[in-house]
């Protein structure tokens, strides 16, 4: 006998409910069994702690209890926030009106990796975001073990920690701690280059994205504090980013150096050859660091000449944050200096670049 079409109705609700479930139970069980799966489980357990973890700085401003340096520090966080919205069209949404304090001194440990005689980057693919030539990792020894496997597969590795990163607006990104022991200059420049990847961030183009935002952040730094009358702090934040152009400067010629060595060099049975000149470049890369960049910098300190990583995924690793520094500021003069019209014309251009490469591949 047929059904009335209610009856009908909740049959089929009943079906859908069932399918519902098992599609969810199979997404569940794909996602314990495969390695990213687990991988983003993790990921999300990790973020659902800082979540949870949630104070409203405002509260924590007021609060008389709060030590006063760091309730200094959350106000500083607040009116960042507010000019990188108000004053440069940055997409603050609720980002860093809340504060998380952590368990421990490393939020995420990122690992890069590359072979190492060719400039050429492991990639790792995630959802929405695509390809990305870094892993981060919330375990240590998730990370060293991540290491150690990419080490005995022939890899040059660099793993460094990180103190903040943006979830491109997807959740409500609060504080932490680990980015609130940086002083007010680096506090503020943090706060708007993440800030920045909620305005725009190309799938699959790391190196665009980091050092889009990382111009954004210096810059953005410096205006921030010359909106207040602070010309000390303005100067500072200007000094930053002088000796990070001039650091992307000498990672690109060394880049170009090493790229056209290996270049020269094909083949299998060269790739002994092309290792061992490519470490005869980094020697003498060190030795211009030490001896010829070291004595100009302006806020950097000279041992960082002595002991920084030379290997090809530290080299890529810096290239993805230290990448077109010139022409964003070729761009940023051309707009009169004026910094949200920069940011304006850098995101469309490199939109209008997406669709052409798109066009091309169509």
């Amino acid at each position: 006998m047929d059904l009335d079409p209610p009856s009908r109705v909740r049959r089929w609700l009943r079906r859908g409910a069932f399918l519902l479930a098992g599609l969810i139970a199979l997404g569940l069980a794909l996602l314990l069994v495969t390695p990213l799966g687990r991988y983003l489980l993790r990921a999300a357990y990790e973020e659902a702690k800082i979540l949870a973890g949630r104070r409203p700085i405002a509260e924590l401003v007021a609060d008389a209890r709060v030590d006063a340096a760091a309730r200094g520090k959350l106000a500083l966080v607040l009116e960042a926030r507010a000019f990188a919205e108000d004053s440069l069209g940055l997409p603050a949404k609720e980002a860093y009106t809340t504060f998380t304090q952590l368990r421990r001194d490393t939020l995420v440990l990122v690992l890069s990796a590359a072979a190492r005689d060719e400039l050429r980057p492991v990639l790792w693919r995630f959802p929405v975001v695509g390809r990305l030539p870094y892993k981060g990792f919330f375990r240590a020894a998730d990370a060293l073990e991540a290491e150690r496997d990419l080490a005995a597969r022939g890899f040059d590795t660099y793993l460094r920690p990180a103190a903040a990163f943006s979830t491109l607006g997807w959740f409500n990104d609060p504080l932490l701690s680990t980015t609130l022991r940086a002083d007010s200059v680096e506090l503020v420049n943090t706060v708007i280059h993440e800030l920045t990847h909620n305005r725009y961030f190309a799938a699959g183009d790391a190196t665009f994205n980091e050092s889009f935002a990382n111009f954004v952040g210096a810059r953005g730094a410096q205006r921030f504090f010359l909106s207040r009358g602070d010309s000390a702090r303005a100067l500072r934040a200007a000094a930053r980013w002088a000796d990070d152009r001039g650091l992307a400067a000498f990672w690109g010629a060394l880049y170009r150096t090493i790229d056209s060595t290996f270049t020269a060099h094909p083949g299998d049975a060269l790739r002994e050859r092309r290792i061992a000149l490519r470490d005869s470049l980094y020697g003498e890369a060190r030795r211009v660091l030490v001896d010829s960049l070291a004595p100009r910098w302006l806020t950097i300190a000279p041992t960082y000449a002595e002991r920084v990583r030379l290997d090809n995924a530290a080299l890529l690793g810096r290239r993805i944050y230290l990448t077109d520094l010139e022409q964003f500021e070729a761009v940023y003069a051309a707009a009169g200096r004026d910094l949200r019209s920069a940011i304006d014309t850098l995101v469309e251009q490199h939109r209008s670049s997406v669709r052409r490469r798109e066009s091309v591949l169509e």
